[in-house]
């Protein structure tokens, strides 16, 4: 099993979750988070002052799926949360040793 961790664009969310819900992924976790990567944030303008905004609001997608659709997965959101600029965000994908539902500790990719 691979976990998939997506940060990605807030406004790209709706597309990611409708990408994953074709493929046929329902399981997932969002989380709103700020941060940022290369691009070091941006300067604003409030009320006269100019101040930077070095942590971007960004959303996390975290999923759990089996192995052999990780590649899948990945492309799906790659390709959905796209724009081609700078701060699109990146994906990690990590080794799950074990998956266990509480409801009926169900093990491995049937708890998924």
């Amino acid at each position: 099993m691979k976990k998939i961790e997506a940060v990605i664009q807030p406004f790209k969310l709706e597309e990611v979750k409708e990408a994953l819900k074709a493929i046929g992924v329902d399981g997932m976790t969002v989380t709103e988070v700020r941060g940022h990567g290369r691009q070091k944030g941006h300067k604003e303008v409030y009320r006269g002052q100019e101040y930077q905004v070095d942590l971007l609001p960004k959303v996390k997608v975290e999923m759990v799926v089996a192995s052999g659709r990780a590649d899948e997965v990945i492309s799906a959101v790659a390709a959905a949360a796209k724009t081609g600029k700078i701060g699109d965000g990146k994906i990690f994908v990590y080794e799950v040793a074990e998956a266990i539902r509480i409801r009926n500790e169900e093990r491995g990719e049937t708890a998924l």
